[in-house]
C-alpha cells in the first residue's frame, strides 16, 4: 500500500481547502464515481459494479492516507466482491432457479446478519487496535463489518442492503468528519439520502417482480 500511495501522490495533492482541511483530486474523482455507482444500483443496472471497482480502488488509497485502515481494507474487499456481484446480477439465480430478482430476507436471515455483524465488530476493532496504527480502530471497525454485510446483500439483490447502507452512511458521516475528509462527509450524507430512495425503488421493483 505504501508503494501505491507514493505512486498516487500527485492525485493526493490538494485541489482546494475546506474548513482548514485539503480536498484532494483523488477524493473528487472518487466522489463522482461513487455517486454514479449508487445511481446505477438504484436502477439495478449492472454498470454499477465496474463503477464500484474504480471508486473503491481510489477510496482505498484515500483512506490509507488518512490511516483509516479498516475502511481502506474494506474498499479492497469491495473490489473483489464487485466481480462476484457483477456476475450475480448478470447470471445469478434465485432460490427457485429463475433469474435473480429483487427480493428480501426472511426474519431468521435478518437476525443472522445482525448477529454476525455485531460479533465481527469487536474482533476487527481488536485487530486494528493491536495490529496497526489505526486512528480510530473500533469506530472504524463497525462500519467496515456492516459494509461487508451490505455489499453481500446488494450482490444478491436483497432489499435489506439499503437499510444496512443507510445505517453505515449516517454513522460514517461522523467518522470521516473526525478525519477532516469533508468531501467524503458530503458524499456519505448524500449516500444516506440515496439509500432511502434506493430502498423505496427496490420495494417497488419487488412488488412488480423485477
Amino acid at each position: 500500500m505504501d508503494v501505491l500511495l507514493q505512486a498516487a501522490r500527485p492525485l493526493l495533492a490538494a485541489a482546494f481547502e475546506f474548513r482548514g482541511s485539503p480536498v484532494t483530486w483523488l477524493e473528487i474523482v472518487a466522489f463522482g464515481l461513487a455517486i454514479a455507482m449508487v445511481l446505477a444500483n438504484m436502477r439495478v443496472d449492472p454498470v454499477a459494479w465496474p463503477l464500484a471497482i474504480a471508486s473503491s480502488l481510489l477510496y482505498a488509497l484515500l483512506f490509507a492516507d488518512s490511516r483509516l485502515y479498516g475502511q481502506a481494507s474494506l474498499q479492497l474487499f469491495f473490489v473483489v466482491v464487485a466481480f462476484w456481484g457483477w456476475w450475480q446480477w448478470l447470471r445469478g439465480r434465485g432460490a427457485d432457479g429463475g433469474a435473480l430478482v429483487v427480493h428480501r430476507l426472511s426474519l431468521r436471515g435478518r437476525a443472522r446478519v445482525l448477529v454476525l455483524t455485531l460479533a465481527g465488530w469487536p474482533l476487527l476493532g481488536l485487530l486494528l487496535a493491536h495490529g496497526t496504527d489505526a486512528a480510530l480502530p473500533y469506530a472504524d471497525a463497525l462500519p467496515t463489518v456492516a459494509s461487508i454485510a451490505g455489499q453481500l446483500l446488494l450482490g444478491r439483490k436483497l432489499i435489506e442492503n439499503w437499510a444496512v447502507w443507510l445505517a453505515v452512511n449516517v454513522y460514517s458521516v461522523g467518522l470521516f468528519a473526525q478525519r477532516g475528509l469533508w468531501l467524503t462527509v458530503l458524499l456519505y450524507a448524500l449516500f444516506a439520502l440515496m439509500s432511502v430512495a434506493g430502498w423505496r425503488a427496490w420495494r417497488r421493483r419487488e412488488a412488480a417482480g423485477a
